[in-house]
């Protein structure tokens, strides 16, 4: 927040707002000028993002029980959703090998996210568009690699651009958009749409912020200040749901896209 301070603050009368540079470029605090080691403020979210769900499965494996309770409910509750929610929705028993891919994605992402709304963090490491779209590459890599495997090169290729039912006089179009929106706008779509949403819920907040930081600076009346306050709670509960969301919806079309790999039937 200090450097939102910052970067709001100003001489004239008017409300000053940050700009957007000031709120994702964040310098860099361990090995400064080191292109590959240099680590900051995104950095280390998304070392705790890794972190924290295998401090939690930890936890709840040392201390498990036949009653779960605890790190062990979270764990096992976390288990059971994506399983039965993503896995079993999707792919059916057949894409239980891919639940640790998948958990590990819904993992990753969500604590990437919730970050936004954590105290003295308060900023998603997802509206950076650099994790999204690597995670959106290897989703494609992976969803490729499961339908040459499972149906060979050129059948998985076949299967993909040309749908069952076409008429001929359509199937060239009808090839050219489903290689298109099979193999470029997937993972476009993937990487963008994470990155997006994230990024506009935290310019959200961040406006509201500096909007009622700066009514309470200039001492504008109390019944003012509490309408974008209300709204920036309110934000803050919604953010925590788009945060979840978010993570749901990229895995459960990682699923999907498996899925279709796995059967092409379908």
């Amino acid at each position: 927040m200090n450097q939102l301070r910052a970067a709001g603050n100003g001489d004239s009368g008017g409300l000053h707002f940050p700009s957007i540079e000031s709120l994702l470029e964040w310098p860099g605090f361990l090995f400064e000028g080191n292109t590959y080691f240099e680590l900051n403020k995104v950095g280390l979210i998304y070392l705790f993002a890794m972190a924290a769900p295998l401090l939690i499965f930890f936890l709840a494996s040392r201390k498990s029980s036949l009653v779960p309770r605890g790190v062990q409910t979270v764990a096992e509750s976390s288990v059971d959703f994506v399983r039965e929610n993503v896995v079993m929705q999707t792919m059916g028993p057949d894409g239980m090998k891919f639940m640790p891919f998948l958990l590990s994605l819904f993992f990753f992402i969500f604590f990437a996210n919730i970050t936004e709304v954590i105290p003295f963090i308060q900023f998603p490491a997802n509206s950076r568009m650099a994790a999204p779209a690597l995670l959106a590459i290897i989703v494609w890599f992976v969803f490729n690699a499961v339908g040459i495997k499972s149906q060979g090169f050129f059948s998985y290729f076949k299967n993909t651009v040309i749908p069952p039912g076409v008429p001929g006089a359509l199937l060239p179009l009808v090839a050219v958009i489903e290689f298109v929106s099979t193999f470029l706008v997937r993972p476009f779509s993937l990487a963008v749409r994470l990155f997006a949403n994230m990024l506009a819920g935290h310019l959200l907040l961040v406006t509201f912020a500096v909007l009622c930081e700066n009514l309470w600076a200039k001492n504008i009346l109390v019944s003012i200040i509490w309408a974008p306050f209300v709204v920036l709670i309110g934000l803050t509960g919604f953010e925590i749901l788009v945060a979840f969301l978010q993570a749901f919806i990229f895995t459960i079309l990682t699923a999907v896209y498996i899925g279709g790999a796995l059967h092409p039937e379908h």
